[in-house]
């Protein structure tokens, strides 16, 4: 079907929302699904290799874009690195799987995202995973994404492990995809397959279905320019293939995956947005959403380095240990604010660019509910620009405080008896100023979201179905409808997002 004209439903990205409700929805074979991608199809080595992946970064597999100049970073840009292949990030990424915290989507529910609750998204979660333990109360068998245990054996870390519990954390062997993420220190969960093989996006939901679903189409190198509008209904989606612009028509429903960076400006392309803004680029304004692009997160990461006792073999994952904590002693019953990962050895895909000349271990400190808020912006109507990306990091101090407050921890667990064989002394922070190290060495964890936030007030760009306002036929779907970030890696919340949407979209 590479050449019809005309498809019941049309999926912008092929990541890891995107990816679950092509699948679903083509389950019918009466069902026309196309998936229009930007980049190319994953067959690269190193996207399956699971210490690979970084070599990605940087490359024709990367979007390559940078933020503005952040004044609470140094001033300084950061890279962002996103996936521009088949599987989005999710083909790029560190498989990292964190759902986050019951309390995250609790918070969802109480913001105005009825029906994303943590009961009711929990059994999407299950859906989705087939884990290495089994079906549990709060695990799923059988699933398209195999959930690990960190297999890496010379990362797993009794050291930091049982440390964390000689300073008050539950552990060795939390489970914090289980009953309680919180105060509990275990090995971080990967969505890595029994062979050691990513299982990405595409690997799961994708591929596999290429030669026996004749009723779903994945067209690779095809960059969505705008959504097409036919009044307020979208009708169907222009895009660029080779150098020649297409247009598609949508049945159904026009459905945009294409992560927080990008579903906004492709909705401000199409003339759905800040209308001010959108007058500024010559744009005619369809329907004014102040919303849209407003309301940008992501979690930052700050490395704390110890001098290790003796050489260790270089580990193939980043990290695989990991502790969630709440810092806030005046929000106890708020989500963690910090994961805390540790590594007790250099990872081998950053050995070349990580080298103290003594060995090292790594706490990575992350800030998972950032107070700081940012935006996305049009830097122009072509819709091969990048976006303007300002996430104004560490412009709330009270984020600069969770980090301090991290560097205390990871110095009070490398106190701890059992961290004694590894611990041969501080090397980052060391004697650095707390604040001035947290502004200049802090950098992303490539974690955007909430640039399309769900709810039901006026900043609202989606309601609880992910129906854009305003619009029929369309609806934003992957991690900027997030009003707030998960406490964790996101790419779990952005499976099940993609589960539970298309579960709504098949019973009506």
């Amino acid at each position: 079907m590479a050449n019809q004209s005309e498809f019941d439903y049309i999926v912008i990205g092929s990541g890891a929302t995107g990816s679950v409700v092509a699948n679903r929805l083509s389950r019918n074979p009466n069902t026309t699904v196309l998936v229009l991608e930007a980049g190319g199809f994953d067959h690269n080595p190193n996207i399956p290799d699971i210490g690979g992946f970084v070599k990605l970064w940087g490359s024709e597999f990367d979007w390559l874009f940078t933020t503005e100049v952040q004044p609470g970073m140094a001033d300084r840009q950061i890279s962002m690195n996103q996936g521009k292949v088949l599987g989005g990030s999710t083909s790029i990424n560190a498989m990292m799987y964190v759902r986050g915290n019951p309390g995250n989507f609790d918070q969802w529910s109480k913001l105005g995202a009825t029906g994303w609750d943590y009961e009711s998204v929990l059994p999407y979660f299950k859906k989705l995973e087939d884990f290495e333990g089994g079906a549990s109360q709060y695990h799923g068998a059988g699933g398209e994404i195999t959930v690990r245990d960190c297999p890496d054996a010379v990362m797993r870390s009794p050291e930091f492990l049982v440390a964390a519990t000689e300073v008050g954390y539950d552990g060795p062997d939390w489970d914090y995809n289980g009953a309680r993420q919180e105060n509990g220190a275990g090995f971080l969960q990967f969505h890595i397959d029994p062979a050691g093989n990513r299982v990405s996006g595409a690997t799961a939901f994708l591929t596999p279905l290429l030669e026996t679903r004749p009723n779903l189409t994945v067209k690779t190198r095809s960059a969505a320019t705008r959504v097409i509008l036919e009044g307020k209904k979208a009708v169907g989606v222009e895009y660029m293939h080779l150098g020649k612009l297409h247009k598609v028509k949508a049945k159904h429903e026009v459905i945009i995956s294409a992560g927080a960076l990008q579903s906004p400006k492709l909705l401000m392309l199409s003339g759905i947005g800040p209308a001010a803004h959108l007058q500024e680029h010559d744009i005619p304004v369809v329907v004014d959403l102040p919303g849209v692009g407003q309301n940008l997160q992501d979690h930052l990461q700050l490395p704390i380095v110890y001098q290790t006792k003796t050489t260790r073999p270089n580990t193939t994952l980043l990290t695989g240990n990991v502790l969630f904590v709440n810092t806030r002693s005046d929000r106890p019953n708020d989500p963690p604010d910090l994961q805390l990962n540790f590594t007790p050895s250099v990872p081998e895909p950053l050995a070349p660019i990580l080298n103290f000349g003594v060995p090292v271990c790594i706490f990575l400190a992350i800030l998972v509910q950032p107070q700081s808020i940012g935006e996305i912006r049009l830097r122009s109507k072509d819709p091969a620009a990048a976006p303007i990306i300002d996430p104004r990091y560490l412009s709330d101090p009270a984020d600069v405080q969770v980090l301090i407050d991290a560097i205390a921890l990871a110095r009070k667990i490398a106190q701890a008896p059992a961290f004694d064989p590894l611990n041969a002394g501080e090397i980052l922070p060391g004697e650095a100023a707390a604040e001035a190290f947290v502004r200049s060495q802090a950098s992303t964890l490539w974690h955007p979201a909430g640039t399309c936030k769900m709810g039901q007030d006026e900043m609202a760009v989606v309601d609880p179905q992910l129906r854009v306002r305003g619009v029929t036929g369309l609806r934003v779907a992957d991690a900027s409808v997030m009003p707030t970030v998960t406490s964790g890696n996101t790419v779990a919340a952005c499976f099940m997002i993609g589960e539970k949407l298309a579960d709504m979209i098949i019973s009506g």
